[in-house]
Parts: structure tokens; sequence; C-alpha cells
């Protein structure tokens, strides 16, 4: 007996081996070229993601799709990489999702720090021709996510209450800007879906508008043309029909039908998941997640505050930073970059012109825009004596794994939670307020896409009309000519360059 467990117990693992290769190989032909092909950042990633996996793989349906899209939008750090991670881990495990992050974020990540080493040892000033080329990538990157929010848009849009809600979060979004304002911005847009759909407030309106025209049909300064008028319906309906002011008797069911979300029967039916879009792993686990990390969080924290003085190390400083920057920041790329100037640039780690440098540079690399974490940690690292691959290892590491750890632990809330009718209600303006979002990530990178030696902390690309051409060319050829962004933003680059070459012929 114990002879023939051993055998099988020596035949189990090369089992598990080999379909683990299995899994590894499928994740790897899926996903080998998103982290070298998927230009124009994570408004553009959502729709790569989109055509890949949900109409062309089908690893996941349209629904599914559009719920991932509202966790990882709902939820701090890099939002289309959370995305790829969940859409993985929903096909393949742990493991899969793993492997896929590491092939979506290592091609960039290495570019970016190779960049940082070239960055670390040029002069103040660059040749004019490297700021026209910038400023043309810079260019088409806004027109290639215009072109994503507007087509993410039109999927979200479902009813007139949605298109009002991605007007009014782009809208407040160009507006003001705080650390606290985008999630608050995305959780009043799920609020109000809720309420719009179980018409909490429709029931109490309706009342007060029946109460007023009781009052008004029932009022003693009512003319005689108003008696006649009321006198001559009462006959024309005849003694058995109720008139325009009396009150029909109103069953129970159709008193709650106010309460009941509104939509198609379709959409209020609980839905069937299919086992293979299943996440198999408790709520508890994840509480348990979750809860780990933000003990981890706070004891970061912690230390860097009570360490003595001097105070913590640099590098400590920086993963402390960076881990901050990736738990408190939503939105994704567009909106870590700017904020990241405050936990870099505003510590004197690195200089201004070097991080507009680097932001013109991950707007045309591939991959996640978080990225732009290892430039800086390389640069910080540099400038303070110590090796260069510590410093982008530090900062990779910590500004990515808080986003990947909330969304794992959700992962496993959401699968008991996903079913129920309020938490889709809430989803659905999630998802319409993260869309809106992206526009204001677009206006965001127009007003400080022109850079140039006069003006290294960046100037509107409306300042020059031929950037606004590169911006139209970009959208119009993705929009109308089925120009991919990679191409699109290659197009921007070039046309950048014929500018400096007129411009100084």
């Amino acid at each position: 007996m114990s002879s023939t467990g051993a055998g099988e117990n020596r035949g189990e693992l090369p089992r598990r081996l080999r379909a683990l290769a299995r899994r590894g190989w499928k994740v790897l032909r899926v996903n080998w070229h998103l982290g070298v092909t998927a230009f124009g950042g994570p408004p553009v990633h959502f729709k790569i993601f989109n055509e890949k996996f949900v109409q062309k793989s089908k690893w996941v349906d349209e629904q599914v799709f559009q719920e991932i899209f509202s966790i990882s939008q709902s939820l701090s750090g890099p939002a289309s990489t959370k995305m790829l991670y969940c859409i993985n881990l929903l096909h393949g495990g742990f493991m899969a999702a793993l492997f896929s992050f590491l092939l979506w974020s290592l091609p960039g990540a290495i570019g970016m720090f190779g960049l940082s080493i070239g960055v670390s040892s040029i002069d103040e000033n660059l040749p004019r021709i490297v700021y026209a080329l910038l400023s043309g990538l810079n260019s088409a990157t806004v027109g290639v996510i215009a072109l994503a929010a507007v087509e993410l848009s039109q999927k979200a849009i479902t009813d007139p209450l949605t298109r009002i809600i991605v007007f009014v979060t782009a809208a407040a979004g160009m507006l003001y800007n705080a650390l606290w304002y985008f999630p608050v911005l995305m959780l009043v847009s799920g609020v109000a879906t809720l309420v719009n759909d179980y018409r909490w407030i429709h029931r109490p309106l309706g009342a007060l508008v029946r109460k007023v025209k009781r009052k008004r049909a029932t009022h003693p300064e009512a003319g005689p043309q108003n008696s006649a008028t009321t006198t001559r319906n009462s006959h024309e309906l005849g003694p058995s029909q109720p008139g325009p002011s009396s009150e029909l008797p109103v069953s129970e069911d159709e008193a709650n039908k106010n309460e009941r979300p509104s939509g198609s029967t379709a959409e209020n039916e609980p839905r069937i998941v299919p086992q293979e879009l299943r996440f198999n792993m408790s709520w508890k686990t994840g509480t348990v997640i979750i809860v780990t990390f933000f003990l981890s969080f706070i004891v970061a924290m912690v230390l860097r505050s009570v360490l003595p003085d001097p105070g913590p190390p640099i590098l400590y400083r920086l993963f402390s930073n960076m881990y901050l920057a990736g738990t408190i920041i939503f939105g994704g790329g567009p909106v870590v970059i700017p904020l990241l100037r405050e936990y870099v640039v505003a510590e004197g780690w690195v200089s201004a012109r070097d991080f507009l440098i680097g932001l013109a540079l991950i707007q045309a690399f591939p991959g996640p825009n978080f990225n732009i974490a290892v430039f800086l940690g390389s640069l910080t690292a540099i400038n303070a004596g110590h090796s260069s691959v510590a410093g982008a290892l530090i900062a990779w590491v910590a500004i990515f794994s808080p986003g990947l750890i909330l969304v794992h632990g959700t992962m496993g809330l959401w699968s008991a939670a996903r079913n129920r009718r309020w938490v889709k209600s809430v989803l659905r303006g999630i998802n319409a307020g993260a869309v809106g979002l992206i526009y204001t990530a677009v206006y965001r990178i127009f007003m400080v896409g022109y850079i140039d030696q006069g003006f290294q902390a960046g100037r509107s690309l409306g300042d020059d009309p031929w950037w606004v051409v590169i911006t139209a060319t970009s959208y119009v050829g993705g929009r109308y000519f089925k120009l991919n962004a990679p191409s699109a933003i290659v197009l921007g680059g070039l046309m950048g360059l014929i500018r400096y070459g007129v411009v100084n012929a």
C-alpha cells in the first residue's frame, strides 16, 4: 500500500508540472505581445483588452469585462494592469495572473530603466529636435486617448443618467484636482445610479406631485370656468370612471413597484455566471488579503515617521513614497504621473526637467504608465549615489504591489456579491464615472504636452496649431482609417520632427 501511494505521489508531481506548463504556454501565447504593442495608456489598453479577450480569445464575456473594468477603476493603483491581472486570474489562476503581469510590465520597465541611465548623463538642455519629437509624441497620444474615451463611452452610456454622469465627472475632473477627489466622484456616480434604479426619489416626488395636484383641484378659489370643465369631464367619463383628480386604489405590488430597480426584466434577473468565469476564492480569504495589506501599509508609514534622525535611508523613503502613491492614487496612469511630482520632485530627488522628460517618454512607451516609477526610482538612486538597479526595482515593486494585492482580495469579495442587484446598479454608475475621468486625462495631458528649452515644465498643445493638427490626425486616423495606436504615435513623432525642420530651416 505504501509503495503504491508513493508511486502515485511521484506520478502526481509530473502531471501538475505538465498542467502548469500548459497554462503558462497558453498565457504566453495570448499575452506575450501586449507589453510591446499596447501604446496609449489605460484608455487605449481597455479597448485593446476588449478586442483581445472578449471578441477574439473569448476568455471573458462583455458583462464580466465591464464588471472587471468597474472594479479596476474603483480601486487605487494601475487600472489597466489590474484589469489584465484579473482577466488572467479568472482564466488561469494566480500563477497565470502573475505571469501575465510580468509579460505586461517588464518590457516597458526595462526600457524606462535604460533611458533613465541615459538621461542621468545628459546636459541641462536637450537639443531642440528632441523636444520637438517628444511634443509630437505627446500630441499623438492625446488623440489616441480621446478616441479611446469616445469608444468606451459608447459602451458605458446605457441611458440618459449615465450620459449625464460621463459629462459631469469629465467636467468636474477638469475643474479640480486632489487625491481624494477622483474616488469621491466615482462613489457619487455609483450612488446616483443606485438611487435611480431603485427609484428611491421617484416615489416621494411622485407623492408630492399628486398632493399638489389634489390641492389645486379642490382649491376653494377655483373659477367658474374650471368648475364647468371639471363637471364636463365628469359627465364624459361617466359615473364608473375616475376623473383626473380621483385617487385609484393601489395594490401593494403596484406600490412597491417604485422601489424596484428600473430597467428591463432581463437586466434585473440574477445572472447565472458560467463556471469558467467564476473565481474560486472565498470572501473570507479576500478579506484577509485586504486587511493584511492595510496592516503592511500602516507599518510602512509608521516606520517612515518614527525612525530617528537623520531619518530613514533614501531608498526606504523612495519605497514608502511609491507604496503610498500606489495605495492612495485613483484613476490610473494619467492621474499618477502628474501627482508623482509631489513624491519625487518636491523631495529634491529628481529635477523638474528630468521628470518632464520621463512624462513624455512614458506616453510613447507600451505597457503601463506606472512604469515611470522605474525611471524615477533609478534617477533617485543615481543622484543619491546608490545602485540604479536597486532604485528601479524598489520603485517598481512598491508602486505596483498595492493595486494588485487589493484587486486580488476584492475578486474574492466580488465572487459573493456579483449577482446582487444593487451591486450591478452601483457598478453601472462607477463605470460611467470612470469613463468620464478619461476625458479629464485627455485635458491634463493636452495642457502640459508642449515642451521646449524655454518651458521645460510643459505648456498647452493649443499654443501652437501644429500640435493640435497632430492630435486631430491621430484621432481621425484611428476613428475613420483604422490607424492603430502604435502607428499613430510614431506618426506624431515624425510630424514633430517635420515641424522642427520647417521652423529651423
